[in-house]
C-alpha cells in the first residue's frame, strides 16, 4: 500500500507533465516544494521497507527526520497555496476560498496525525496505522491529477478528499480479514480528515474566509478569475 500511494502521487504529476498541463519553467518555490514533498514519500517508503526487513534500529534513527521534515512541509505547502492562487488563480475546478483554507488545514491534519503516530511509536499497532492515514492524506494532489476534475465540479475538492480515504478503507478491510476486527486507529484517522474538511468549509464559506481570499488575491493575476469553480 505504501508503494501504491507513492505510485498514485508520481503518476498524477507525471501525467500532468506528459500532457503539457505543467512545466519545469516555474518559480524556485515550486521546485523546493516538490523536493520536500517527494522527499517525504521517499522517507515513508524507506521507513516501511526497513520495518518489512525487520531493521527496527535504523527505522527509529531515521524517524527523527520526520520531526524536522513535517513542519517544513506545512510551511512550504501553505506558501505554495498562496503562490499558486496569486500566480494563476489556482486550479479552475476548485473554489479559490476552499483551496486557500482547506490546503493548509489538511496539512495541519497531516502533521497532527504524524505527531500522534510519533507519540505512540512504542504502540506499533497505532503508530503504523496513523502514519498510513497521514500518508493517504497526501495522495490528494496525485488523485486530483488523475481524476476528471472538471466533470466533478462543484464537488471536485470534496470528492478528492473522500478519495484519499479509500486507502485507509483498504487497511480496515485487511484488518477485518486478518483479525476479525477493525483497529480503532483507522476510525480516528479518517475522522480527523473528515472533521478537518468540515472545519475548512465552515471557515472558507463564511464572510471571513471569503474576505481573506480576496485580500490574498488582491492585485494579483489570480484575482482575474471567478472565486467559484468555473469552466474556462
Amino acid at each position: 500500500m505504501a508503494c501504491l500511494m507513492a505510485a498514485v502521487i508520481v503518476a498524477g504529476f507525471s501525467l500532468n507533465l506528459v500532457m503539457g498541463r505543467s512545466t519545469f519553467a516555474v518559480p524556485p518555490i515550486y521546485h523546493v516544494h516538490a523536493f520536500v514533498f517527494f522527499g517525504w514519500i521517499v522517507l515513508y517508503l524507506a521507513q516501511t521497507g526497513l520495518i518489512a526487513a525487520n531493521n527496527v534500529a535504523l527505522h527509529r534513527r531515521l524517524g527523527v527526520l520526520a520531526l524536522l521534515w513535517v513542519p517544513v512541509m506545512v510551511v512550504l505547502g501553505t506558501a505554495m497555496t498562496v503562490v499558486a492562487l496569486r500566480r494563476t488563480g489556482g486550479p479552475f475546478f476548485f473554489d479559490q476560498n476552499e483551496f486557500l483554507v482547506s490546503n493548509p488545514l489538511h496539512l495541519l491534519c497531516f502533521a497532527g496525525l504524524v505527531g500522534a503516530a510519533l507519540v505512540l511509536r512504542r504502540r506499533t499497532d497505532w503508530h503504523r496505522r496513523l502514519m498510513f492515514v497521514a500518508m493517504a492524506g497526501l495522495t490528494g494532489p496525485g488523485l486530483g491529477r488523475l481524476l476528471p476534475m472538471p466533470l466533478l465540479m462543484p464537488w471536485s475538492w470534496r470528492i478528492t478528499i473522500a478519495a484519499t480515504t479509500l486507502f485507509p478503507l483498504f487497511g480496515m478491510l485487511a484488518d477485518k480479514r486478518r483479525t476479525g476486527r477493525v483497529h480503532p486507529a483507522w476510525y480516528y484517522g479518517i475522522a480527523a480528515i473528515a472533521v478537518t474538511q468540515i472545519l475548512a468549509d465552515l471557515i472558507a464559506y463564511n464572510d471571513g474566509g471569503i474576505g481573506l481570499t480576496r485580500s490574498v488575491l488582491a492585485g494579483s493575476a489570480g484575482s482575474a478569475r471567478p472565486m467559484a469553480a468555473y469552466w474556462p
